[in-house]
C-alpha cells in the first residue's frame, strides 16, 4: 500500500509543502492528498487590497495541482483524531473520515476577536477572503462618504488603513491601537510611517483599547465612542482550535508544539507548518505568525517528512526573523530590519523602493506556490523499507 500523506490547508504553507512533496516523493510509494475548504489559493497578504476594491488574480487549486498527482479534497476539516490517524471532513454531501499515515497540519490562523463583544456581529476582519469581500461590499455601499475605523496597530492594520485611504479618498479613515503606532519600528521607519498617515489624512488614536463594537461605533475602555460606518477588525490572529481539541500538545494560544524539524512533540507522525506551529527561531524567540515563517517552517517540515519516510538525512532550514515589510498603499512602503533580539535596527528601506521590493516578494511567493512542478527532478525518492525518524541532521 502507498504511504498516505494528508496536508491540511492550502495556504502559503500547505500549498507549497504539497507541491514540494509531490515533486520529491515517488508516486508509486506515496499518495498525497490536500484538504482545503476553498477552491482557490488565497493570497492572504493581499487581502487588504481586495477589501479596498482591487481585484486579485484567481488561482484555482485544481489547476495548480493538475498533473502533479496530488489529490485535492475541497472539504472542511471538522476533527483530527491523532490516536487513530484519521481526519474528519465535511461538505454538502455529508461527513466522512480520511485516514493518513503522515499528517502535515497547516490550517493557519484567523482573526482574533479577543472576546470583545460585537466583533463577530458588527466588525469586518480581513484575515480571510469572505470577510475581506464583505468589507469591500460595505465600502461600496458607503461610496465616497463615510467613516472607517481600523482597530489594531500591527502590520495588517497599518496596511489596511493606508490601502483604504489611498483607494477610497472620499472616506474618512481612522485607526485605534492600544499601543503606540509603529512603536516597534526604528526612528527612520516610524518617522516615514507617521508621514504616510498624515499624507493620507488618517486619524490615529494611540493608547486606545476598543472594548465593544456596535453597529455604528466602536467603544473604547474609557467610554469614548468612535463613530464608524465600517469597523475593520485587525487586532491580531488566532489559530484554529482543532489542534488543541485533537490531543496534540499545544501552547496557551493553541499553536502546536514541535521539535526543531517541525514534528509534533506528542505525535511525531504529525508535522506542522505555518501559523499553526510554535517553534523557537534562530534568535531564541518564537517565530511570529507571518508569510516568512510559513516559508521556513514549510521547508523544514517537508525536509523532515522526506527524510523520515525515505531514510535520507534531514537537512536543517534556517528559522530566521530578519524584519518586516509594510506596504503603505501601492506606491509606498517600509522594510525594517531587526537584530538578533528582534529589535529594530536603525537602518530601514522606505518609499517606492520598499514598495517594489515587497511587491516582488509577493509575486515570487504566489508564482512558486502556483507552479508546484517547477524544478521537478528526474529522480523521485522511494520509501524506505523501515520508516524510522532519521537521527542525522545536516546543515542545508
Amino acid at each position: 500500500m502507498k504511504h498516505r500523506i494528508v496536508v491540511l490547508g492550502a495556504g502559503y504553507a500547505g500549498a507549497f509543502s504539497a507541491g514540494y512533496l509531490a515533486r520529491q516523493l515517488h508516486s508509486d510509494d506515496f499518495e498525497i492528498t490536500v484538504v482545503n475548504a476553498e477552491p482557490d489559493f488565497v493570497e492572504r497578504l493581499r487581502l487588504h487590497q481586495l477589501a479596498a476594491g482591487q481585484d486579485l488574480r484567481y488561482r484555482p487549486l485544481a489547476e495548480m495541482f493538475a498533473g502533479t498527482g496530488i489529490q485535492l479534497r475541497l472539504v472542511r476539516v471538522t476533527d483530527v483524531d491523532v490516536e487513530h490517524r484519521s481526519v474528519t471532513v465535511a461538505d454538502a454531501e455529508g461527513v466522512e473520515p480520511l485516514g493518513y499515515d503522515t499528517l502535515l497540519y497547516a490550517l493557519g490562523s484567523a482573526a482574533a476577536d479577543h472576546g470583545v463583544p460585537g466583533v463577530h456581529e458588527h466588525a469586518f476582519p480581513v484575515a480571510a477572503r469572505p470577510s475581506a469581500l464583505r468589507l469591500r461590499a460595505r465600502l461600496d455601499e458607503l461610496g465616497g462618504d463615510g467613516k472607517v475605523l481600523v482597530v489594531g496597530g500591527n502590520l495588517t492594520a497599518i496596511e489596511t488603513a493606508t490601502e483604504i485611504a489611498e483607494s477610497r479618498p472620499g472616506l474618512r479613515v481612522g485607526l485605534a491601537t492600544s499601543g503606540e503606532l509603529g512603536g516597534w519600528l526604528g526612528t527612520k521607519a516610524r518617522r516615514h510611517l507617521l508621514r504616510a498617515f498624515d499624507r493620507f489624512d488618517i486619524t490615529v488614536h494611540q493608547h486606545t483599547t476598543i472594548e465593544r463594537v456596535e453597529e455604528a461605533a466602536a467603544v473604547a475602555a474609557d467610554g469614548t465612542a468612535f463613530a464608524s460606518d465600517a469597523t475593520v477588525w485587525a487586532a491580531g490572529f488566532a489559530v484554529h482550535p482543532i489542534a488543541a481539541a485533537s490531543g496534540l500538545e499545544v501552547v496557551a494560544n493553541g499553536q502546536v508544539t514541535v521539535d526543531r524539524q517541525m514534528r509534533s512533540v506528542s505525535h511525531p507522525d504529525v508535522y506542522v507548518a505555518g501559523d499553526s506551529v510554535f517553534v523557537i527561531g534562530d534568535n531564541g524567540r518564537p517565530l511570529p505568525m507571518s508569510c516568512a515563517s510559513a516559508g521556513f517552517t514549510s521547508m523544514q517540515a517537508t525536509a523532515a517528512i522526506i527524510g523520515d519516510r525515505t531514510g535520507r538525512k534531514v537537512s536543517t532550514t534556517s528559522l530566521a526573523y530578519v524584519g518586516n515589510h509594510i506596504s503603505l498603499g501601492r506606491k509606498d512602503g517600509i522594510f525594517q530590519l531587526v537584530d538578533g533580539d528582534a529589535r529594530a535596527k536603525s537602518w530601514a528601506l522606505c518609499g517606492g523602493t520598499a514598495a517594489r521590493v515587497k511587491s516582488a516578494i509577493l509575486r515570487t511567493a504566489a508564482w512558486s506556490v502556483s507552479h508546484p512542478t517547477f524544478g521537478k527532478p528526474s529522480r523521485h525518492y522511494r520509501s524506505a523499507t523501515t520508516a524510522e525518524h532519521s537521527p542525522h541532521v545536516v546543515a542545508a
